[in-house]
């Protein structure tokens, strides 16, 4: 008699993985909005723009979770510092404990 193949778990895994991302390619690349044109970079002063990439914890967000460009992130990073000086935008927010 034929004795069955041993499955290979590791290769098991990395489908299960993929399945649950939706396969191999599962999402969209993300665009740089501040390249497309759809919005810009203007100025500090627009404090409701700068809100979008910063967390509730008022960190600047990475590039890999908003999408932004290394260009556009550095050029958003220093608009960002810059109202946080002028107080448009929170330096950081209030932390609750439990």
């Amino acid at each position: 008699m034929a004795q069955a193949r041993p499955t290979n778990s590791r290769n098991k895994d990395k489908r299960d993985r993929d399945d649950r991302k939706g396969g191999r390619r599962g999402r969209r690349p993300k665009v740089c909005p501040f390249c497309t044109g759809e919005q810009e970079v203007t100025s500090y002063r627009d404090g409701r723009m700068l809100r979008r990439f910063i967390s509730d914890t008022a960190k600047i967000l990475p590039r890999r979770r908003t999408g932004v460009c290394a260009k556009h992130q550095r050029r958003l990073a220093a608009t960002i510092k810059q109202a946080r000086v002028l107080a448009i935008i929170p330096i950081t927010e209030k932390l609750v404990r439990r």
